[in-house]
């Protein structure tokens, strides 16, 4: 791929080490009769693995440049359909129903700034994921996955974490892409949860979280002044807290139980 014009507007950094690769792949359990989605394939290195690994791999790809070595990469398997679109604007649910699979995985090097929004759109899409196995910029992997009381702990932190069981998997070096990007990538492996908090209006538990975490600075107290601050500070007093709190000091079963109290 060296006279590959690599294109700074789609993030493309290959990954080049099949040891990381492997590794990638050994994450996922439960391969047979599972459909794996891979978002952004470049040159076809992992989608090789997964169709090696899984029974089907339904591959998203914009640039089509990479046409010529992403398929050639993957010209001896019948097992994956690689589809040249900008996924942000598929139908992913029409896209996967001629499938016949027990599991969804979407195993992918996600390109670092398209990394919420893909995200945002898998969960959208309701299309009951058993796993995600994502390469994502350590800085943003750090936040997805920060606990409370920390200073990575965001709204996005919050939003995540209510369905997914998120976990840091391992370091994947700058040294392991061509070309070699900035700074270094983790792997994030997201387990949907199964046993979600209850919640009486999810569309406010949201808007709740965006706007306690407006401005980091600020405490629950100004951030939420339009709420009612009254039925708040009942449930953060409950729980050892107060109005003087700050967004970040607060932990995902809190602030579903003062959405659900909000909501009566």
């Amino acid at each position: 791929m060296e006279n590959f014009n690599f294109k700074k507007k789609f993030g493309q950094n290959f990954l080049i080490d099949e040891n990381i690769v492997n590794k990638i792949i050994s994450i996922a359990n439960d391969k047979d009769d599972s459909l794996v989605i891979e978002i952004g394939c470049g040159d076809g290195r992992l989608t090789k693995k997964l169709c090696e690994n899984f029974s089907f791999v339904l591959g998203y790809e914009i640039d089509n440049e990479v046409t010529d070595n992403l398929l050639n990469n993957i010209k001896d398997f019948e097992n994956k359909n690689i589809i040249f679109d900008d996924f942000l604007n598929r139908n992913l649910k029409e896209d996967i129903k001629k499938y016949n699979y027990k599991n969804i995985y979407v195993i992918s090097n996600l390109p670092y700034y398209i990394t919420t929004p893909i995200i945002q759109k898998l969960i959208d899409e309701q299309i009951n994921i058993n796993k995600m196995i994502l390469m994502v910029q350590k800085e943003v992997g750090d936040r997805f996955s920060a606990k409370y009381n920390t200073k990575e702990y965001s709204s996005i932190t919050v939003y995540l974490n209510y369905y997914f069981d998120i976990k840091k998997e391992f370091i994947v070096s700058k040294n392991c892409f061509y070309p070699k990007p900035n700074v270094d990538s983790i792997i994030i492996s997201f387990t949907s949860k199964n046993n979600k908090i209850l919640l009486n209006d999810e569309k406010l538990f949201f808007k709740l979280v965006r706007d306690a975490f407006k401005y980091k600075r600020k405490t629950i107290k100004n951030n939420l002044k339009d709420y009612d601050l009254i039925k708040i500070e009942e449930i953060l007093n409950k729980n050892g807290l107060n109005l003087n709190t700050r967004a970040e000091q607060i932990p995902i079963e809190i602030f579903c139980e003062i959405s659900n109290y909000l909501s009566i």
